[in-house]
């Protein structure tokens, strides 16, 4: 029997200094500052961080060049297990009190016990429904994030796809970066007056809902009443799901988006459960993931009793 099976079936078993969920770059990033305080944790892998998504990044500090998600993952993977940081696949599905500790017990039955818990489960973006959606975010056509890319769509014949008054809102961000924008409704809502207002100002067009879309090489195609539209790039802003569904079981705090309200220690309102990274009420970057990380690792170590380093056998 592995060692991983044996602890399914204990009681107890084993108990940890620390769990920390999901191995996003705020989890990786939590990863390496643990193993360095030479704390007894594990992290727990669900293989689904938004990161994976990202064709190049060029807004996180030390890539002048860009950086691909799954390679700055692999990245932060082999810093944290140098340190040996133990990182196990796994879906989480339920979290819950053992006397003063925490029991996390996975889809496949397996359980890990935990003085603290560490949430950096991220969220799930609310994807349209496109033609060729996937090719689009790899060739940079469909981009998921203004404030990270879009300096890259600088002078683009840009949309935004949301409901018409967060698509307008999206849109005066993106006039920074662009002339020409565009706002799409992705539904049969109507501009406010206001924002019509502010639309009508910044030499906004908007278009009505969005009856179909495709992606090709050459940029997104979206069909309205009004006909179709070619861009260079689209940004669909329909939202996203916090995964916050493990604190919600302790009732812990949330923003009107369903995402975690932590104290200045990363600490959520449930003593001993700490979030960090975008399923946190913040501005949802990889930077800001990392400062998270590093202020929850480092409260988490404080918090623990001593680990006094002794003198170590001949």
């Amino acid at each position: 029997m592995s060692a991983r099976a044996a602890d399914a079936q204990l009681p107890g078993g084993r108990l940890l200094d620390c769990l920390v969920i999901g191995a996003g770059p705020a989890g990786l990033t939590a990863a390496t500052y643990l193993a360095r305080f030479h704390r007894d944790f594990v992290v727990v892998d669900g293989g689904k961080s938004r990161a994976r998504w990202i064709p190049s990044s060029h807004n996180f500090p030390g890539s002048p060049s860009g950086i691909a998600g799954p390679e700055l993952l692999a990245k932060l993977r082999a810093q944290a297990t140098s340190y040996g940081a133990c990182i196990e696949q796994g879906h989480v599905v339920r979290l819950e009190r053992d006397g003063d500790c925490f029991m996390a017990t996975a889809d496949d039955g397996h359980r890990w016990r935990a003085r603290l818990v560490v949430l950096a489960t991220g969220v799930v973006d609310v994807m349209p429904a496109m033609v060729g959606l996937e090719a689009g975010i790899d060739s940079h056509r469909v981009r998921l994030c203004a404030v990270c890319d879009g300096y890259e769509a600088s002078d683009d014949d840009i949309a935004v796809l949301a409901p018409a008054d967060d698509a307008i809102h999206h849109a005066l961000f993106l006039r920074t970066f662009s002339q020409r924008v565009t706002a799409i409704c992705s539904d049969a809502s109507q501009p406010s007056a206001e924002c019509a207002a502010q639309a009508a100002k910044a030499g906004i067009r908007v278009l009505p809902e969005a009856i179909s879309m495709r992606c090709d090489a050459h940029g997104c195609v979206v069909e309205t009443a009004t006909g179709e539209h070619r861009f260079d790039t689209l940004y669909p802003v329909l939202g996203s799901d916090a995964q916050s569904g493990l604190a919600r079981a302790f009732d812990a705090d949330l923003d009107s988006n369903g995402e975690l309200l932590v104290d200045a220690h990363m600490q959520t309102t449930v003593d001993g459960l700490y979030a960090i990274g975008d399923v946190v009420s913040a501005l949802n970057q990889i930077s800001v993931a990392v400062g998270h990380a590093a202020i929850a690792a480092a409260a988490i170590h404080n918090r623990l009793p001593h680990n006094w380093r002794e003198q170590q056998p001949d």
